[in-house]
């Protein structure tokens, strides 16, 4: 039976896990995914629709377009979103991990995490990658769901050749390894430009791509990739992008 008292901080995380994982146009209590996990922690579809679009009221990308969520976001939710600003990775683990006890394990890892070594046997190696995969798993969801399911140059939406990119790589930022204003939804082909420095996003969110001379004198990247130069990105629809992180890959990234 759905439960009336307050929430607890686990069914809160798991809310915000959710939060992070599904578009804004699909938090409704008609919606499968929130029905099951409604379920699973103890509140009605109804309760965890409304908790939803009550953090939805809290996320300045939403409200900046004239959409809005419910008014009635409480304490504890503007305390976790305060807490998710503070500490992104933290706070990405433990809303994953939370969500992760009432739905089915992961069965496959999430790009970008290396494998265990063979033979590792070390539990702690195992927990480190674990932790690792629910974090980029989180990391994925949140950017994915953030952009449509669609590459923000490009537009393309074939989910097997969309990704969740970094803006500031993994390795160079372990505080944010985990904050979708970390990431940009992109094409397989144009995250790879986007990490070797062939293109980069403008303050103004337009495209800007390398003079690279190796890369110009190619047609099919005149094709691909330099006939967007200039042109506008598509802009998420949760969470906004961290323009301080795309400043850091224009400064120390991009082949200028």
């Amino acid at each position: 039976m759905a439960s009336s008292s307050p929430w607890t901080r686990q069914q809160l995380l798991a809310a915000f896990a959710l939060y992070c994982r599904l578009p804004f146009g699909r938090l409704h209590r008609g919606n499968p995914e929130i029905i099951r996990v409604a379920t699973a922690i103890g509140r009605s579809p109804s309760a965890l629709a409304m908790k939803l679009t009550n953090i939805a009221s809290l996320d300045p990308a939403i409200t900046a377009t004239g959409r809005a969520g419910l008014p009635g976001a409480s304490a504890a939710d503007r305390q976790m979103w305060q807490e998710m600003e503070a500490d992104p990775d933290n706070f990405a683990i433990a809303c994953q991990s939370a969500l992760s006890e009432v739905e089915e394990p992961l069965e496959e890892p999430a790009e970008g995490i290396p494998e265990v070594y063979p033979g590792a046997i070390v539990e702690t190696e195992r927990v480190a990658h674990t932790t690792a995969r629910i974090g980029q798993n989180f990391f994925r969801s949140a950017v994915l769901s953030a952009y449509g399911g669609q590459c923000c140059i490009t537009g393309l939406s074939i989910p097997t050749l969309i990704v969740a990119g970094h803006i500031v790589p993994w390795s160079m930022d372990e505080r944010n390894r985990l904050n979708p204003r970390n990431g940009l939804a992109l094409s397989i082909l144009h995250e790879r430009a986007f990490d070797a420095g062939l293109i980069t996003i403008n303050e103004d969110l337009t495209v800007r791509v390398s003079d690279n001379p190796t890369a110009r004198d190619d047609d099919f990247f005149t094709a691909a990739i330099e006939r967007y130069d200039r042109a506008p990105i598509q802009l998420p629809r949760k969470f906004g992008i961290g323009k301080e992180f795309l400043a850091f890959h224009r400064e120390h990234i991009f082949q200028g």
